[in-house]
């Protein structure tokens, strides 16, 4: 395993690996992509349309000229899958991984989410779950997330990257640095040379991936989470309350409500309380299929 596989130049990997080997990590959360970050950066900042973000992330030479395994996350993905082995000491592979990208992101999702106090952020999300009966997995995801304005990660900008680690006894950790560009992938490639060579010299190895838990992998529908979502819906009396009814049916209450009239319809964007990930996919499916309900927009989650 690649010492500086995960955020380019930031020493994560030797942390997980040495610093916080005698402690016990509950999440660990980030942004693990500079393409990726850099958008949605400019997205917020600029106003920008994601095809124009994404130009000009090209342009800059963030971006490859196929974009695909950035803004669809599946680099994010492989990172996370190295993160989680190294900090539940669990083998996790990339098809492990819940796998959401920023395609889909418009410049009204950035507008709603900061109305709200929110950025918008990929997150790499990797986690412990322990279960009512005591017993723990794993779970890795990584998908669009609304990060609070004053959380650490909201705050890292352009293509930089940074990685939130909660352990038990440690308590909150970040790490932050750049995350893409020439300069510190060329650092992080020399320090694995540097390292490599003194191993030859000194006859040591690189220490191998220590899978000695073997927690099972949860599947993405156990999780807690919130949702945000954005519906364009029929401006009459009663759908509120429909709508409100399929969340109640489903045992799930909401946060906030908030509604703007555009004539015959209205955007209407509600956050739910936590709940399973695949509760609050059924209760989508079943938004989706009222009368009044025109076009659900955006379905995006809430970092807890």
């Amino acid at each position: 395993m690649d010492p500086h596989a995960v955020a380019a130049a930031i020493p994560v990997v030797g942390m997980l690996r040495r610093s916080l080997a005698g402690d016990k990590i509950q999440r660990i959360s980030g942004i693990v992509n500079g393409t990726t970050n850099f958008i949605l950066d400019a997205m917020e900042t600029t106003g920008a349309s994601y095809e124009d973000a994404l130009a000009e992330a090209t342009r800059l030479g963030y971006a490859e000229a196929d974009p695909t395994a950035d803004v669809e996350g599946h680099d994010a993905a492989s990172k996370a899958a190295i993160l989680a082995s190294l900090g539940f000491y669990t083998r996790v592979t990339f098809d492990d991984v819940h796998c959401e990208g920023i395609s889909k992101i418009t410049a009204e999702d950035i507008e709603a989410a900061d109305r709200a106090g929110y950025s918008i952020k990929l997150l790499a999300i990797c986690e412990r779950l322990t279960a009512a009966d005591g017993t723990e997995s794993v779970n890795a995801r990584v998908h669009p997330t609304l990060v609070p304005k004053d959380h650490p990660l909201a705050s890292v900008n352009k293509s930089y990257n940074a990685i939130f680690v909660e352990a038990e006894a440690a308590g909150s950790l970040m790490f932050y640095g750049n995350g893409a560009g020439g300069n510190p992938t060329a650092s992080a490639v020399l320090g694995d040379l540097v390292g490599a060579s003194r191993n030859k010299v000194h006859g040591g190895r690189a220490p191998e991936d220590n899978t000695y838990a073997h927690l099972p992998i949860a599947s993405f529908g156990e999780v807690e989470t919130r949702y945000h979502i954005d519906m364009e819906v029929a401006d009459r009396t009663g759908v509120l309350a429909a709508i409100s009814n399929v969340f109640a049916e489903f045992g799930v209450s909401l946060r906030t409500v908030r509604q703007e009239d555009r004539g015959e319809t209205a955007r209407l964007i509600v956050v739910t309380h936590a709940a399973r990930e695949s509760v609050l996919a059924d209760i989508v499916e079943h938004l989706s299929g009222l009368d009044d309900v025109h076009a659900v927009n955006s379905v995006i989650r809430l970092d807890n």
